[in-house]
């Protein structure tokens, strides 16, 4: 059979036309999948999250704002009091009071050949050792070198310096200022075998000296909690 030309030229546009098609269709599935895209679709998805976690915890915060103005006007002096506790118990409030003050120092002995210097400086761990020591012995509040420890608070070696509260760096030599019980803090500090005894053996230096008015500030970095909640009151 005889194919005409206009057949012929029929046959070779549908030909392109469909190879057109096909090239269009795989170009624009490999756009789509294409990495950046996804992750431009995943970041829609996390900001999308953020937005009803937010608004969430906005509707938490009037919930417990409108609960906190119903108790105060039911027991205004009570209320008072107790937000005034909460905030020394959490740290955001500065406080003062009598206590002891506390500076330790890395050791100032003459290094013989071959000793470690390692064992004559100050380390993380012996200062979080007199942080829990005076917190066992009744220290009501902390600060190190005037930033004021709370219950997230955390003491890590960083190099040279202590880390604490996330962001806080601090160098040697350390203050810790505890207000409590000046006796007890300080006895504490100085039993038989303890922390400061301990030290001493390194040539650490170590000074307590009890106080009748310490001054301690409030923490003053972000507070968040994104595990611990709330009970709900039955």
């Amino acid at each position: 059979m005889k194919i005409k030309g206009y057949q012929l030229g029929i046959a070779l546009v549908a030909l392109a036309l469909g190879l057109m098609i096909s090239i269009q269709y795989r170009f624009s599935r490999e756009v789509n999948e294409s990495p950046p895209i996804a992750r431009v679709q995943t970041l829609n998805n996390e900001i999308k999250e953020k937005r009803e976690a937010r608004n969430q915890l906005e509707k938490r915060v009037v919930e417990l704002r409108e609960r906190l103005d119903q108790k105060a006007n039911v027991q205004p002096d009570n209320f008072a009091a107790e937000m005034e506790t909460s905030r020394i118990i959490a740290g955001i409030q500065a406080v003062s009071g009598p206590g002891v003050e506390v500076t330790l120092n890395d050791s100032n002995v003459v290094l013989q050949p071959g000793q470690d210097p390692n064992l004559y400086v100050l380390h993380d761990e012996d200062v979080l050792r007199v942080l829990n020591e005076l917190k066992a012995a009744g220290a009501e509040a902390i600060a190190l070198n005037d930033v004021r420890l709370i219950a997230t608070s955390e003491i890590r070696c960083i190099g040279p310096t202590i880390l604490t509260n996330k962001n806080k760096r601090l160098p040697a030599p350390f203050t810790i200022k505890a207000i409590g019980n000046p006796q007890t803090l300080e006895n504490s500090l100085f039993m038989k075998g303890g922390v400061v005894e301990q030290l001493k053996i390194w040539g650490i230096q170590v000074q307590v000296r009890k106080q009748t008015n310490l001054d301690v500030p409030g923490f003053s970095g972000a507070i968040s909690f994104d595990y611990a909640k709330p009970v709900a009151d039955n």
